[in-house]
């Protein structure tokens, strides 16, 4: 069987592909380019260069340097012995990814790229970009730390074994179609697994530093807004202080807030009408309800009736215990059994039965 890996030039992948080819498997390995030669990224290009940040250290998706990484994949392939192309994605990144993240930031919510890049540009456009090159491949596989099996006629997603590196949050949004051409070789390994092997095998990258983030430089790179004076104030309406602009603020932000209190306060709602950030104290910033919008099932058909489950509402957090009810218009309300602190809309939430993924959708309301 061919497989095509998408290697990113860091450790994970490239011992996806070293596993793969250990295992018999005929191995082709791709990385995708992402930064591209738009209006966009020459002028992020030109700010960035300004700001003296042209270079960045490896661990964003989204990075100006992509070469080093492109290079280091390269050679993690040569020394594997297996084919390597490189997938140019950069306009499809730009209009998919770049657009979104962008538009979301700018109303106040706070967008998670990496589910939204996974399920439309890695697992989406990426192979299909590779396969209209020429490349023929019956499987893709990533450096992901989750897992596939199939059981009962569907596939199922489920965390990896390892907590801390699962990364089935992200993935929620796969369809079966797409899980069906998917191979996950790490999901039954921890990172330090994963770093011994490729030290054994010799692989440059075996101590290469994880990546943490979409993006590495300052959003406002990417937003290139003008700054825009507004209020910081409380539940009550009363001016704390004054920021320059929204969406310099996500919610549940503690520090950088500028205002001085008797304790730490918290970011709670970013109003884009009146450009104000709403802040509160610990306590303020809770709740124990949210709607989410744009839901879709892997484990299961549809959602027909109110389904008791844990549910993930950030990629740091443990499932939490929650009854989800189906809505319409692919829309469910999630009420959990107790108070959660800084849910913010744009965000996705995610629906597990133990360690299988349900589905998921993106937070539209917090009641």
């Amino acid at each position: 069987m061919r497989v095509l890996v998408g290697m990113s030039g860091g450790v994970d992948s490239s011992v996806a592909a070293l596993i793969l080819k250990k295992e018999g498997y005929d191995v082709v390995g791709a990385t995708m380019k992402t930064w591209g030669n738009s209006i966009f990224f020459k002028n992020l290009n030109k700010k960035l260069e300004e700001k003296g940040q042209k270079t960045f250290s490896h661990g964003a998706c989204l990075c100006p340097d992509e070469e080093n990484d492109v290079s280091s994949a390269k050679a993690v392939a040569d020394k594997l012995g297996i084919e390597f192309h490189e997938i140019d994605v950069s306009n499809d990144y730009e209009n998919i990814v770049i657009n979104y993240f962008k538009d979301e930031y700018l109303k106040g919510n706070t967008p998670n790229p990496c589910v939204r890049c996974n399920r439309l540009i890695k697992f989406g456009v990426f192979p299909e970009l590779a396969r209209q090159s020429g490349i023929s491949f019956d499987k893709f596989a990533t450096g992901h730390y989750a897992r596939i099996v199939f059981d009962n006629g569907r596939y199922l997603l489920k965390r990896g074994i390892n907590p801390k590196k699962d990364q089935s949050y992200f993935l929620y949004g796969l369809s079966q179609e797409q899980l069906s051409h998917i191979i996950l070789p790490l999901g039954n390994y921890t990172k330090d697994e994963i770093r011994n092997i490729a030290r054994k095998y010799g692989l440059e990258v075996a101590d290469k530093p994880d990546s943490q983030d979409f993006y590495n430089g300052d959003y406002n790179d990417i937003l290139n807004q003008t700054p825009k004076k507004g209020n910081i104030v409380d539940l009550k309406g009363n001016i704390l202080g004054t920021h320059q602009g929204f969406w310099n603020y996500t919610i549940g932000q503690r520090k950088g807030i500028g205002v001085a209190a008797k304790a730490p306060l918290y970011v709670i709602e970013l109003r884009k009408d009146t450009n104000e950030v709403v802040v509160g104290f610990k306590e303020e910033a809770v709740n124990q309800s949210l709607i989410a919008c744009n839901v879709t099932f892997s484990a299961i058909e549809e959602l027909k009736e109110p389904l008791n489950c844990t549910v993930k509402i950030r990629s740091s957090q443990e499932p939490k215990e929650a009854v989800v009810t189906p809505l319409d218009n692919k829309k469910v309300k999630v009420d959990f059994t107790e108070i959660q602190s800084s849910i913010a809309k744009g965000q996705s939430c995610v629906f597990y039965d133990n360690d299988t993924v349900l589905g998921g959708g993106i937070i539209e309301e917090v009641l």
